[in-house]
């Protein structure tokens, strides 16, 4: 069984199908056939059995207590079956008696074979006849009727059985021929099941087909700009997985455009630093080959710019590896936090940054749901834009109400060209490439906050400066009451 069941396994979809198919239909068939064959059965034999029941009663007369026929049949008793003149045709009539003495009917075609059944319908007190089916002296299947009679005499009063039968050899005839029609139609009905199911199955496949065929060229040639074409109004399960793959191919698509745009924003980001850097070493290098060492100042200020340069390399290094984190990893750390704790932490960075500025903070309790160390280092490049574009003596105003972290600056602003590009990757305004950065903080703020459930923009403030809103969903008091973002 087991072998069946994996080489069932092993066929293809389509033959599977058919097979499916044709032994569903093969199993209703047949329940109907055999169903129509025994419906058909019981009918006949039902006539029949009427039949019988019309002739015994015919025999009678009527009259129960005439029973001058079966006197006759007893008065002269004989076995052996004579030509019918007048009377039944084709029935067998016989009286067996009690003490198991059978007489022929003089209208008896032949000479049915007594069984236990109809000697026990002489010993019983019930007046009903019994129906069964028996054989005659030649071995010819007959429909018996025997009913119970009663011979009665000036002198005595015995028991006995009328049995009446008709053959069977028609009713046998029709109902072998019903099963072999009911065969060959069961025979073409599953022939013809399998034929469309497999036609079915070619034609319900076929856009199985082209979705394999698209995924072997994807695998063979990794061309993600191929599409499977889909009908706008089909809902089923084949439309959902061209649907799907669709859908795959196109994430696939943008993932690796955006890897590729990555790959070349960080080559042009690092480029400058380390040209510098190499400038610096080979400056430093050449004045150790040649003996001229370089005046202190001018190799202290060279020191410090190479310091400076491995600062900015490490910082757009720890940039790129939070953008390429993958969600997953992200989501195995997401827990309940309280943002402003997490708010107080960035401020106490963000005062060592900027020690020559105000900053000012307003905080009210608020829990969300997010990744700590991600959400701690959006809080704090929010910060430090503020802290980087605030003028010296600058005032930079931090509240938190119900959610809304607001983070205001009073620096020279953004232009309002600017604004739609200002969380980009990479992206940094005309007037901020001489400052230190990578342009991949406010990237890395607008997919934490998504990532959270929330949103963050910037816009001007006024009076001059910018301000910078970030909105998270959670609630003021710690679990079970915070909501799932």
């Amino acid at each position: 069984m087991k072998r069946l069941v994996r080489r069932f396994r092993a066929l293809p979809i389509r033959s599977r199908l058919s097979l499916l198919v044709a032994s569903a239909v093969a199993f209703a068939v047949a329940a109907v056939s055999v169903t129509c064959w025994f419906i058909v059965q019981g009918k006949l034999y039902e006539q029949i059995d009427k039949d019988l029941m019309k002739s015994v009663s015919s025999m009678l007369r009527g009259h129960p207590q005439d029973l001058d026929n079966i006197r006759t049949a007893l008065t002269n008793c004989t076995q052996t079956p004579q030509t019918a003149v007048n009377g039944f045709g084709n029935t067998y009539s016989q009286v067996v008696t009690s003490d198991g003495t059978l007489c022929l009917f003089p209208s008896s075609v032949g000479r049915v074979k007594v069984a236990q059944t109809d000697k026990d319908v002489i010993k019983s007190d019930s007046d009903k006849g019994v129906f069964h089916n028996s054989n005659d002296t030649d071995g010819n299947r007959v429909r018996v009727l025997t009913m119970p009679v009663t011979i009665s005499s000036p002198v005595s009063q015995s028991n006995a059985a009328l049995m009446a039968a008709v053959p069977l050899k028609g009713t046998e005839t029709t109902l072998k021929d019903l099963a072999l029609v009911l065969l060959l139609v069961s025979g073409i009905g599953v022939v013809g099941a399998g034929a469309a199911g497999l036609a079915v199955a070619r034609a319900g496949l076929r856009p199985v087909d082209k979705l394999t065929e698209a995924v072997e060229h994807v695998a063979r040639t990794e061309d993600l700009t191929i599409r499977i074409p889909v009908v706008e109004d089909r809902e089923d399960e084949i439309a959902r997985l061209s649907r799907s793959f669709n859908s795959m191919t196109s994430a696939l698509a943008s993932s690796r455009e955006l890897q590729q745009q990555l790959i070349a924003d960080a080559g042009h980001e690092l480029r400058t630093p380390l040209t510098s850097l190499r400038t610096n070493v080979e400056l430093l290098t050449r004045s150790e080959e040649t003996g001229r060492p370089l005046p202190p100042a001018d190799r202290k200020a060279l020191l410090a710019s190479v310091k400076a340069q491995m600062t900015e390399l490490a910082s757009l290094i720890g940039d790129l590896q939070e953008l390429s984190r993958s969600e997953g990893q992200r989501g195995e750390r997401v827990q309940v936090i309280a943002f402003h704790d997490t708010v107080e932490t960035a401020l106490r960075r963000a005062r060592l940054r900027g020690p020559e500025l105000t900053i000012t903070a307003d905080l009210t309790p608020w829990y969300v749901r997010a990744e700590p160390s991600a959400l701690e280092r959006a809080v704090v490049n929010v910060l430090d834009n503020a802290v980087k574009f605030s003028p010296d003596g600058g005032t930079v105003d931090v509240a938190l109400d119900k959610g809304v972290l607001t983070v205001r600056d009073h620096g020279p602003g953004i232009a309002g060209d600017e604004l739609p590009h200002v969380f980009n990757r990479f992206w940094r305004s005309p007037s901020a490439r001489a400052l230190p950065g990578s342009g991949l903080g406010l990237s890395i703020v607008a997919r934490t906050v998504q990532e959270s459930g929330g949103e963050v923009s910037l816009a001007p403030a006024a009076g001059g400066g910018t301000v910078a809103t970030v909105r998270l969903p959670g609630a003021p008091t710690a679990p079970p009451d915070l909501p799932t973002p």
